[in-house]
C-alpha cells in the first residue's frame, strides 16, 4: 500500500530560523498566548506561529518588518524578515521566503554583525534548497558557516551544520549528510541547544536509514528519543516528536517495539499540541497515528484518526496537511471497499495540490523527497481507482466518463510535473493559448501509457472522440527494468541485443492497440521510465514502429498547440559548434549541416566563434525567426538549472536558456520549431527526460526536436538535412518529415541500427 513519502516540511524548516541570532522582543514572547490581539505585530506573529497559524504569522511579521523599517530599527527589521521567512516556508511558499531573505541580507550586512548576516545567509540557503537549487544553497551555507566561524559563534555553527546535512541529503550523499548532522548534534550539545540536538540526531538517523544502515539509524533514533524526553513543551518540540516517530516507523516495518515507540511519540506530541492549543501539530500527530493503523490493516480506526486530523485543520492555512490526510482517507476508503467515496477524497487531494502549484513539492529537511515520489502518487491513486471502476462498469457511457476523468487527471499531473521541473509560469502561459486537441487531426491517435504498481493501463484517444482502455498485466517495476535494458542496448550500435526488449515492449504497449490503429500518426504521452526511450524503435517482429506510423511525443495533450506548420513564414536561425570547446569533441559535420539547411530554407547562421551567448540572445530578440536550430553539445539533467547547451564562450545554462528562448511564449507568433540536434539526457534519468519532453513548452514553441542520447555526428547531420528537406515540401507534417528522415537512415546499412536514428524525438505539435 502506498505511503506518504514526503517528510513533514514544517517540522524541520524551522531548523534554520534565526540560527541563534538574538530576537527582539523575546522577553515578551512567553506572554504571546495572552496577547494575540495586541497591536504589536511582532507579538501577534509570535502568537500565530505558536498556534500553527502561519498565514496570520506571515502577515504580522511583514507588518513588523515594515514598522521597524520606518522607525530605523535595522536589527529589528532583519529579525522580523527572518521570522516572516520562517512562516512563509512553513506555508510552502519558498519563493516568497527567499524574497524576504533577499530583502534582509543587505540590511544585515550593513549592520556589520557577522552573526546576523550568517543567520540570513543560512536561512536563504535553506530556502534555495527547498526550491531545488542545491548549488546556490551550497554557496550561501558555506558563506554563512565561514562567518559563524569568524565570530566563533558555536550556536550558529551547529545550526548551519544541520542545514549542510540537509544539502548533502538532497544530493543523495547520505553518508556525508549523516556526518554533518552528527557534528551538528555534537556542537549543539556543547552550546546547550537541546532542540537542535534532537533535530540533528533525528536527521542523522534518517540519513543512515537512507544509506541502508538500519543499525546505526536505530541507535541514533533512540538517542534522539531519550533527549526528546527532557525538552520543554513547545510547538517545535511537538513537531520534533512527530518527525522522530516517522523515522521510528520507517526503521524496521513491522517491528513491534519500534511501532510502539512511534505510537508513544505521536501520542506525546498530540497531548503536547492540545495543551499548547496548536491544532496543526495535533493534526499531524493524529494523521500519522492514522498512518500507523493503516500499515497494520486497521482501516476503520485509521480512517477515524485521519478524519480527526482533517477536522483539526479547519480554519488553518494548512494545505499540505489537508492533502496528506485527504490522500490517506482515499486509500483507506478504497481499501475498505468504498470506491465512490475514495474517488471524492482523491479529487479533493488533487484539487489542493493544483491550487498549491510547485511551491509544495520540495522539503528543506534533507528527506530527498521529490515531486515524483511525494506528489505524483496522489494523482496516480486517483487514476488507478477511476480506471478500475471503468473496467468494471457495465454502462458504456459511465465507463467512458470514468476514462475521461482518468485522462484529465493524467493531464493535470503532466502540467504539475512540468511546473515543478521548470519552476516558472511557462505551463500556465501555454495553457491560456491552447485549444482542445481532440478532432484537430483526423490522422492521429493519442496513446497514454500509464504505469501502475500492478499493471500498465493504455488509454487510446482516437479521431472522432473515442477513448478506449486496455490493461496489460505487467508491473511498474517489471516495465522499468525492461525499459532500462532497452535503452542501454539501444546506445550500442554494434549489437542487436536491444531487439528482444524492443519486441517485448511492443507487445506490451502497442500490440493490444493494433486493431484500432488505422491512423498515420501516433502521439504518445509517456510517463516515468517511458520518457527515456524512443517509441519509434519498438519492434513487432518484422518492422519498427516508425515503419508503420509517424511518431511524436508530448508532455501532455493539453500542453500542445497543434497547428500545422506555417511554411510561408519560415525563417530559421541556424547555430552550432564544429570545433572543440571545453572538453567536448568537435562536431565536424555541423558546418555542412547548417549550410545545407540554409540552402533549403534560408536564414542566418551562427557558427563557432559567432555562436556566443550574447549573439544568441541578440538574435532571438528579433521577432523574425520562426525556427531555431542548434547543433551543439548539450545535456538535460534532473535539475533544469544545471542543464546546458554548449556555446563558443561556455555553457548556456538552463536558466539562461529559459531567459533566452522563453520570451517566445509571450509573442503573438510563437516559435514554430526548436531543434536541438546534438543534446542528450542522462541514461535512465526520468526527470532529465521530462525536461527534454517539455522543452517545447519552455521555449514557447509549437514543436521541438531533441535527442535522448549523443548520436554519431555524420548520422545526425544526414538525418537533420533530410528532415528539413522533407519539411520544406507542402503537405508534409513535422512528424511525417522526421519519420521519412529516420526511415532514410534505416535504409542505409551503415545506419540501420536504431542507435543512429531513434534518439530523435518529435515533441509536441506533430502537424
Amino acid at each position: 500500500m502506498p505511503r506518504p513519502a514526503r517528510a513533514l516540511a514544517t517540522a524541520l524548516v524551522l531548523a534554520v530560523g534565526t540560527l541563534g541570532a538574538p530576537e527582539p522582543g523575546l522577553g515578551d514572547a512567553e506572554r504571546a498566548d495572552e496577547t494575540s490581539q495586541t497591536s504589536d505585530p511582532w507579538l501577534r506573529g509570535v502568537s500565530a506561529s505558536a498556534r500553527g497559524r502561519f498565514g496570520e504569522a506571515a502577515e504580522a511579521f511583514a507588518a513588523a518588518a515594515a514598522a521597524r523599517a520606518r522607525s530605523g530599527d535595522a536589527a529589528g527589521r532583519v529579525q522580523a524578515l527572518l521570522r516572516l521567512a520562517e512562516a512563509q516556508q512553513a506555508l510552502g511558499a519558498h519563493r516568497d521566503a527567499a524574497r524576504s531573505l533577499e530583502d534582509a541580507l543587505p540590511v544585515a550586512e550593513g549592520l556589520g554583525d557577522p552573526a546576523r548576516t550568517a543567520a540570513v545567509l543560512g536561512a536563504l540557503g535553506s530556502a534555495r534548497l527547498a526550491l531545488d537549487r542545491p548549488e546556490e544553497a551550497a554557496g550561501l551555507l558555506e558563506r554563512a558557516l565561514a562567518l559563524a566561524r569568524q565570530g566563533e559563534d558555536g550556536r550558529l555553527e551547529a545550526a548551519l551544520r544541520n542545514n549542510l546535512g540537509n544539502l548533502a541529503a538532497r544530493r543523495g550523499d547520505y553518508a556525508a549528510a549523516a556526518e554533518a548532522y552528527a557534528e551538528s548534534a555534537r556542537q549543539a550539545e556543547k552550546t546547550e541547544q537541546e532542540e537542535l540536538v534532537v533535530r540533528a540526531l533525528t536527521n542523522a538517523a534518517r540519513a543512515r536509514l537512507l544509506a541502508g544502515e538500519a543499525g546505526k539509524a536505530r541507535g541514533l533514533a533512540q538517542r534522539a528519543a531519550k533527549s526528546a524526553q527532557t525538552l520543554p513543551e513547545s510547538n517545535s518540540s511537538a513537531f520534533l516528536r512527530i518527525g522522530l516517530a516517522r523515522v521510528y516507523e520507517r526503521l524496521v516495518p513491522g517491528d513491534p517495539a519500534l511501532r510502539l515507540g512511534a505510537h508513544a511519540l505521536l501520542l506525546g506530541a498530540l497531548g503536547m499540541a492540545d495543551r499548547l492549543e496548536d491544532p496543526l501539530a495535533a493534526s499531524y500527530a493524529l494523521g500519522y497515528l492514522g498512518g500507523l493503523y493503516e500499515a497494520e490493516g486497521r482501516h476503520e480506526e485509521a480512517l477515524d484518526l485521519t478524519r480527526r486530523a482533517l477536522r483539526r485543520t479547519e480554519g488553518l492555512e494548512a494545505p499540505e496537511a489537508r492533502y496528506l490526510w485527504e490522500w490517506q482517507s482515499a486509500r483507506l476508503l478504497e481499501a475498505s471497499g468504498h470506491p465512490t467515496e475514495a474517488i471524492a477524497a482523491y479529487q479533493r487531494a488533487v484539487g489542493i495540490l493544483e491550487r498549491l502549484r510547485p511551491e509544495l513539492t520540495r522539503a528543506a529537511d534533507g528527506s530527498g523527497a521529490s515531486f515524483r515520489n511525494s506528489v505524483a502518487p496522489v494523482y496516480f491513486g486517483l487514476v488507478d481507482v477511476l480506471l478500475r471502476r471503468a473496467s468494471a462498469a457495465a454502462d458504456p457511457s459511465q465507463a467512458r466518463a470514468l476514462r475521461v476523468r482518468a485522462r484529465d487527471t493524467v493531464e493535470l499531473l503532466k502540467a504539475a510535473e512540468l511546473r515543478d521541473y521548470f519552476r516558472d509560469d511557462c505551463v500556465d502561459a501555454l495553457q491560456q493559448k491552447v485549444r482542445g486537441v481532440e478532432g484537430v487531426s483526423l490522422q492521429a491517435a493519442v496513446v497514454y501509457p500509464i504505469p501502475l504498481p500492478d499493471r500498465i493501463e493504455l488509454l487510446l484517444s482516437l479521431p472522432g472522440g473515442s477513448l478506449e482502455q486496455f490493461s496489460v498485466p505487467v508491473s511498474e517495476e517489471r516495465l522499468r527494468q525492461e525499459v532500462r535494458d532497452f535503452r542501454r542496448f539501444l546506445e550500442r550500435p554494434t549489437t542487436r541485443q536491444y531487439l528482444p526488449h524492443a519486441r517485448r515492449l511492443y507487445d506490451w504497449l502497442i500490440r493490444p492497440l493494433e486493431p484500432r490503429l488505422a491512423v498515420e500518426t501516433l502521439v504518445f504521452v509517456p510517463d516515468g521510465p517511458l520518457r527515456t526511450i524512443p517509441m519509434s524503435a519498438l519492434h513487432d517482429g518484422e518492422r519498427f514502429l516508425i515503419e508503420r506510423h509517424s511518431v511524436a511525443i508530448t508532455p501532455g495533450v493539453e500542453l500542445t498547440d497543434p497547428r500545422p506548420l506555417d511554411r510561408a513564414a519560415l525563417e530559421p536561425l541556424l547555430s552550432g559548434l564544429s570545433e572543440p570547446v571545453e572538453d567536448f569533441p568537435p562536431l565536424a559535420h555541423v558546418p555542412a549541416e547548417l549550410g545545407t539547411i540554409r540552402e533549403l530554407l534560408g536564414g542566418e547562421v551562427l557558427l563557432d566563434e559567432a555562436f556566443r551567448r550574447d549573439q544568441v540572445r541578440e538574435r532571438l530578440d528579433e521577432p523574425r525567426f520562426s525556427v531555431v536550430h542548434v547543433a551543439t553539445h548539450g545535456e538535460f539533467r534532473g535539475d533544469f538549472a544545471e542543464s546546458f547547451l554548449l556555446t563558443w564562450d561556455g555553457r548556456l545554462t538552463g536558466d539562461e536558456l529559459a531567459d533566452t528562448i522563453g520570451a517566445f511564449r509571450f509573442r503573438e507568433r510563437p516559435l514554430e520549431l526548436l531543434t536541438l540536434s546534438a543534446c542528450e539526457t542522462a541514461r535512465g534519468d526520468e526527470r532529465a527526460a521530462l525536461g527534454l519532453s517539455g522543452i517545447a513548452v519552455k521555449a514557447g514553441a509549437r514543436s521541438a526536436i531533441g535527442t535522448l542520447w549523443k548520436v554519431n555526428d555524420v548520422a545526425a547531420s544526414q538525418l537533420m538535412i533530410e528532415f528539413y528537406r522533407q519539411l520544406a515540401q507542402e503537405g508534409v507534417s513535422r512528424a511525417a518529415a522526421l519519420q521519412r528522415a529516420q526511415r532514410a537512415l534505416l535504409a542505409d546499412p551503415r545506419y540501420a541500427h536504431p542507435g543512429f536514428w531513434a534518439a530523435f524525438l518529435m515533441i509536441s505539435s506533430w502537424l
